[in-house]
């Protein structure tokens, strides 16, 4: 449950943009969540990580939930580590110019993505809740 409200919060970031130009009232909550962006994306990049390496070893369970797990775990990764650039590049990258370099230019390949991981991270997310209740 923990794993998909995170997703959904992630998303909810990741996907600010769309959402403001749908809904403009959506501007003030999200508003109040852009200061912990780079903090819940570490977050995000972290249980995104721990996720894959948990699916990949329970591989035998393959199923239904299985397949949105891992698929939230991928974008999970995605998406933190877009977020979190910025704390990334700032505490572990800072020293070291090449690692930086890399790292932009892996985040300039990925930055097209957000969005689209966004919404579908918040859609797995609450199809993970529903499926909690099923």
């Amino acid at each position: 449950m923990l794993l998909a409200i995170i997703a959904i919060l992630g998303g909810i970031i990741a996907a600010a943009s769309l959402i403001v130009s749908k809904k403009p009232n959506a501007q003030e909550l999200i508003d109040k969540i852009i200061p912990y962006q780079g903090w819940i994306g570490v977050v995000l990049t972290f249980y995104g990580v721990w996720g894959i390496l948990h699916y990949l070893l329970n591989l035998g369970s393959l199923g239904i939930a299985w397949i949105i797990g891992f698929a939230i775990c991928v974008l999970q990764f995605v998406v933190g580590f877009l977020l979190a650039y910025g704390l990334i590049s700032k505490y572990l990258l800072e020293k070291n110019e090449t690692a930086k370099e890399k790292g932009q230019e892996l985040r300039m390949k990925l930055i097209k993505y957000q969005v689209p991981a966004g919404v579908i991270l918040i859609i797995l997310g609450v199809l993970s809740i529903l499926l909690r209740f099923m």
